[in-house]
């Protein structure tokens, strides 16, 4: 593991110093103060960027997302839930005061719109993240409702609307759609490879599968759960003839058999299934 971590260390020093090269031809001088290492190990390793030494670090803000090492996102969730944490305090100190359609458009305002951006990035976190938004989520409808007896569940029906997780779910069947008629970037369509089958079967196949050989980074990852989430939406959605459309119907589908393990039952004795 070492051997490979020191020949990714002098492949990067290799291709900065190039790219400092194109700086210096072009009069431009690059920051490195602002270059940052970010490696999926626990050991230390440095490398020189411009003469400068920069060691690798355990997380990374990049563009918003803060990225760790293990690419689990727990750290970038938990900063979305202090964030909603915070102006949930705020909104209960003067709930009394506001009727209910005012506490509901602070609450889709302020709070429940902190886990919106960039959900395809960390929406496969760990279980104890997703309990923690959930929490959130449902403190959020107590106090927009002033309901403390009812379930998180009755409480998503009276605002009519989903979890959070839910409502992430929904956002990558948006972006499927989009790949399935060519209205993506290029980017997530390396991540969805469509496939084109010779014969016409009953049941097909939109993307190609993809060989697994691990829990953590291949069946939880976006690019084998998303085709499978997408099997399960209804017919009827799938086929709409415009994108504003499907968003429209898209809102209506609650999932029903997601294979994901934050929509896993717990079952005494069993584990999650």
């Amino acid at each position: 593991m070492c051997d490979d971590m020191k020949s990714v260390i002098e492949s990067l020093e290799s291709c900065s110093e190039l790219l400092f090269t194109w700086f210096d031809d072009n009069y431009m001088k690059a920051n490195s103060d602002k270059s940052h290492l970010l490696l999926s190990t626990d050991n230390v390793f440095q490398a020189n960027i411009n003469n400068d030494l920069i060691c690798n670090s355990n997380s990374e803000k990049l563009l918003g997302v803060t990225v760790d090492s293990k690419l689990k996102f727990d750290e970038h969730v938990n900063n979305l839930c202090d964030k909603a944490s915070q102006k949930l305090s705020a909104l209960a100190r003067v709930s009394h005061l506001m009727s209910r359609d005012q506490k509901r458009r602070i609450m889709k305002a302020f709070i429940t719109s902190q886990f919106g951006y960039c959900p395809l990035v960390w929406m496969f976190c760990s279980r104890s993240a997703n309990n923690r938004i959930n929490r959130i989520h449902e403190r959020a409808l107590r106090i927009t409702y002033n309901d403390d007896k009812s379930s998180f569940v009755e409480l998503l029906d009276k605002d009519n609307s989903v979890s959070i997780h839910h409502r992430n779910l929904q956002v990558l069947c948006i972006e499927i759609y989009k790949i399935k008629h060519n209205l993506s970037s290029e980017i997530l369509k390396e991540v969805f490879n469509i496939i084109n089958p010779k014969y016409n079967l009953r049941k097909r196949t939109l993307f190609e599968s993809r060989n697994i050989r691990t829990e953590q980074y291949g069946f939880h990852s976006l690019s084998y759960i998303g085709p499978k989430i997408w099997n399960d939406v209804p017919e009827n959605i799938k086929s709409s003839e415009t994108l504003d459309v499907f968003k429209n119907s898209i809102k209506e589908w609650k999932p029903v058999s997601c294979p994901c393990r934050l929509c896993k039952e717990y079952i005494q004795n069993l584990g999650y299934l």
